[in-house]
């Protein structure tokens, strides 16, 4: 990985952690993640008019990635009803690299080393850690957990099938802008559809979340995606986990999250599987 890529995997990181924090802390998560993903339609139209079209062979991976991302929104907008920032984040982020190398090995035929397994290890200890941590109130949050490694499920899934569409495409931006859009205008029929006050707020009260939340997200997702198209998907998948970082910090310092020690060591190992996971690779 060369270092222009690198540099744009730990941005993507940094607006990726931006966003979550935008979902999480407001008052109602289905309006703050509404916002956030119907936020995309602006420049995922700029990139569409732009970009060149995607080829033809790309179609397929465009409908499952619409519908990955669309599965992995609900799960972490169900998870942050249950959990917290600090909770819910690392193990979202932190399980992808593992069910990723998982996939590879189990279904590609990839033979993983000696460094990989113990990467894999430190990742899959990390969220065992995670799992059992109880609410500073004293109740437990493994439902939260549960939702969180689900959404992490999802999180290897579009990032394998966007990885290989993107590649198919021919452009990056292309294919993801064209994913964006009608992810945003799914999401915006769900929100009709499903709780038409929530629409009606998105739309009058949350122009500013949808500004720059949902334009942090298409950037660091549009990022990723040009990433996947220079490196091996596998190592851009890990290295974008350092956004477990920047949520430990913000969940911390600006969400007045409470933070344990069992947090900071499994936030920590899980961080550390991912830092060995790209080393490896």
């Amino acid at each position: 990985m060369n270092h222009t890529v690198f540099l744009a995997v730990i941005g993507a990181a940094l607006l990726h952690a931006l966003w979550n924090a935008v979902v999480k802390s407001g008052s109602d998560k289905l309006v703050g993640m509404g916002a956030v993903v119907i936020g995309h339609a602006p420049l995922a139209l700029v990139a569409v008019l732009l970009a060149p079209t995607p080829d033809v062979a790309s179609l397929p991976y465009l409908a499952a990635g619409v519908a990955l991302h669309f599965g992995y929104q609900l799960f972490l907008l169900h998870s942050y009803r249950l959990g917290d920032l600090t909770q819910v984040y690392p193990i979202a982020r932190g399980s992808a690299p593992l069910m990723v190398a998982a996939v590879s090995v189990i279904f590609l035929g990839v033979t993983l080393g000696t460094a990989e397994i113990a990467a894999i290890a430190l990742i899959s200890l990390g969220i065992l850690s995670l799992a059992i941590v109880q609410r500073a109130d004293g109740t437990g949050a493994r439902g939260a957990s549960w939702l969180a490694l689900a959404t992490g499920g999802f999180i290897a899934s579009y990032s394998l099938v966007d990885g290989t569409g993107a590649q198919l495409a021919g452009t990056s931006f292309g294919f993801y802008g064209w994913l964006a859009l009608i992810n945003a205008a799914l999401m915006a029929a769900f929100l009709i559809i499903r709780s038409p006050d929530a629409a009606r707020t998105v739309a009058q009260t949350q122009k500013r979340v949808a500004l720059l939340g949902g334009g942090a997200s298409f950037a660091a997702y549009a990022l990723v995606t040009w990433a996947f198209t220079q490196s091996s998907i596998a190592l851009v998948a890990a290295l974008r986990e350092t956004s477990i970082v920047f949520a430990m910090l913000i969940g911390v310092f600006f969400l007045k999250e409470k933070v344990d020690l069992k947090k900071l060591v499994a936030t920590s190992l899980t961080l550390a599987g991912a830092f060995a996971l790209r080393i490896a690779r």
